[in-house]
């Protein structure tokens, strides 16, 4: 299904649906992403068209919950690009080596195997004080982190979770392993802190030392990334460190605000 099994304008009016009735911000994502995430929605309830689409919608609180769930950007792993990861031991050891404690946030967490991935790290190498670091993760899908605190994950023909705990020495020292079921330790989720918190529109922060902020401005409208960075910016201490998806590129309304520590795994240094 494409936007051609519906109207531009059956589709505008579903989108204006959303931010009217379910207080969803459509006009900050790209409209390929939103078309995706709706059509998949249509294929699993039966509908042809955007504006048949719109009265179930209407009718269906339940399918309001299923698609706001879906629309949340919730695609990640543990240790997503690992060579990328291998770019933050450094940045961990240095920040870590300072003497007090480290603030970092992970933002849009989804599931929580982005934090968890960035405890686990810290622990695993004998240079980084990870008792010194506290993470705060944050998503707008108050479901997804109810998934993301208990720390549960089970492996899947989609999710092979022994494979992505690969770049670990050893992971049986922080998940433990029943068949295809994955639970992170306890002494790994105390030092992660999940909240609910909307990166586009929500209040903003300050004070943190290193932010992962990876794969999510892809889906975003170019018109809203530069004021998505002036967020990050005023969110990261001077010298603070911003890591981005592999795929990403910091706009350049706020490249004078950044430069590059490890530009061939997108971490950059707040100046």
């Amino acid at each position: 299904m494409s936007r051609r099994s519906g109207s531009q304008r059956g589709f505008e009016s579903l989108l204006e649906y959303l931010e009217s009735e379910l207080s969803f911000e459509s006009d900050f994502y790209n409209d390929a992403y939103m078309d995706r995430r709706i059509t998949a929605r249509m294929r699993r309830t039966d509908n042809e068209n955007y504006r048949t689409y719109k009265r179930l919608l209407e009718s269906d609180p339940d399918e309001q919950e299923a698609l706001l769930d879906s629309l949340s950007i919730n695609v990640t792993g543990f240790f997503r690009n690992p060579d990328a990861w291998e770019g933050l031991r450094p940045i961990l050891k240095r920040l870590t080596a300072e003497n007090r404690e480290v603030q970092a946030w992970s933002a849009p967490c989804a599931d929580g195997r982005e934090p968890y991935s960035l405890a686990m790290l810290a622990r695993d190498d004998p240079d980084i004080r990870a008792d010194r670091l506290d993470i705060l993760a944050t998503d707008i899908n108050p479901d997804i982190l109810e998934t993301a605190r208990n720390g549960v994950y089970e492996a899947s023909q989609t999710s092979d979770i022994e494979a992505e705990l690969e770049p670990l020495a050893d992971s049986d020292r922080y998940i433990d392993r029943e068949g295809d079921t994955f639970t992170v330790r306890d002494d790994i989720r105390e030092m992660v802190s999940f909240k609910q918190h909307d990166l586009i529109g929500g209040d903003p922060k300050s004070g943190f030392d290193l932010l992962l902020c990876r794969n999510f401005l892809i889906y975003i409208d170019a018109a809203y990334k530069n004021p998505i960075f002036e967020t990050i910016r005023g969110s990261l201490r001077s010298g603070g460190y911003l890591m981005i998806g592999m795929t990403e590129t910091i706009p350049a309304g706020a490249r004078s605000a950044f430069e590059a520590a490890d530009k061939q795994h997108r971490i950059y240094e707040r100046t």
